[in-house]
């Protein structure tokens, strides 16, 4: 075998080749054509960058004299459908050389992805020390805080495609189809090198103590552990919930990797101001006191809510022909998304005055008369 030849330096180099070669003879003994080409590339790739062109020369022609086509995974995968529905369950998405992805991190979370994706990098050396090469990560934490993209993110960084699956979608009225798509899904990821993220994880992966369920999908609760168990041996699997209090406790102990994906404090939140404000002209500073009153006040809202409101103001300011963005714009597009009963003229009057616009930039804001707005502040006896 030509991993004899190797010198005993290259040690690593073998680990390295064991999964793709377990790979090969995975889809040759369930006759999986994709499979083996998929993983027989990755394999001449791997060996060609160690130095051993030979060997990976001998793979390539081994595979063009089968007729095979070079493999390009965008072309060569067709997602797996719902039998029922026959709607797409997963979708495939191709990482972007130098994308730079709008990922604003605090220096906890940063630290911990690294360690994650560290060990993904280092598999190779890690199973040759003895250490398992397992990896998955779990996602949680409240919506729109960046799970999805932190997945997106770690694809890229590891330059792998990520197949998405939205477990929500996977359900069938006919649990028993439920189980085949969720083995499906499985199943495709696989078949090649890539990243597997399993989105609203919580649809599937509820406790089978819950009272409310059924007993069949319990079953697909068990089939689900199951299938993650023989995935993560040697591929990468990355799972987020909003609702982690949900989940079945076997769940958790299948994540070598925990990450507690929280809501932004006042430092990462004016970091976010100014990754969403960065196509506008600003009428202040965000470094300073008015940058940190707008930062003070968001907090407790999501990454999405931040860019929802920074996007309000800047559509509000093209569309009013405004040349520069000021701070009472954002002040009162933020007022407009946490209150979206009609409220009253005079609790936004108060609000923009408490938060130091004057009066006759609220009236100019609010494309008022300025006597109304005096006569709000300063009634006559």
């Amino acid at each position: 075998m030509f991993l004899e030849t190797f010198p005993l330096h290259l040690s690593t180099l073998k680990a390295k080749m064991f999964t793709e070669i377990i790979k090969i003879i995975e889809g040759g003994l369930n006759k999986d054509s994709q499979k083996v080409l998929s993983y027989a590339k990755l394999l001449a790739e791997n060996l060609s960058k160690a130095g051993d062109s030979k060997a990976a020369d001998r793979i390539l022609r081994a595979l063009h004299s089968k007729q095979a086509q070079p493999v390009y995974l965008d072309q060569l995968l067709t997602a797996p459908v719902d039998q029922e529905t026959r709607m797409n369950i997963a979708d495939l998405v191709m990482p972007q050389q130098g994308l730079d992805l709008p990922v604003i991190l605090s220096d906890n979370l940063r630290h911990k992805l690294d360690g994650f994706v560290g060990r993904l990098q280092h598999r190779s050396e890690l199973q040759a020390a003895g250490v398992s090469p397992q990896a998955s990560l779990l996602l949680y934490g409240p919506p729109g805080c960046g799970k999805t993209t932190i997945a997106h993110y770690i694809a890229q960084q590891m330059q792998l495609p990520l197949v998405v699956a939205r477990l929500d979608s996977l359900v069938s009225s006919l649990l028993g189809n439920t189980a085949k798509n969720i083995r499906k899904i499985f199943e495709f990821a696989s078949r090649q090198p890539c990243i597997l993220f399993l989105d609203e994880f919580d649809a599937i992966a509820k406790a089978r103590d819950d009272q409310h369920e059924l007993g069949e999908l319990k079953r697909v609760v068990n089939s689900l552990l199951q299938n993650i168990d023989e995935f993560v041996e040697s591929n990468i699997l990355i799972a987020a919930t909003n609702h982690q209090e949900l989940l079945d406790k076997a769940i958790w102990r299948r994540f070598n990797s925990i990450i507690d994906v929280s809501l932004p404090q006042q430092a990462d939140i004016q970091r976010l101001l100014q990754l969403f404000l960065r196509s506008a002209e600003l009428g202040f500073d965000l470094d300073n006191k008015k940058g940190e009153v707008l930062a003070e006040l968001m907090q407790g809202n999501s990454p999405a809510d931040i860019k929802s409101i920074c996007q309000n103001a800047i559509a509000q300011n093209v569309m009013a022909k405004k040349h520069k963005l000021d701070y009472e714009d954002l002040l009162l597009q933020f007022y407009y998304y946490k209150h979206h009963e009609a409220s009253s003229q005079d609790a936004l009057f108060d609000f923009l005055n408490t938060h130091g616009v004057s009066q006759t930039a609220i009236a100019e804001l609010l494309g008022i008369s300025l006597r109304q707005v005096r006569n709000y502040f300063n009634p006559k006896a």
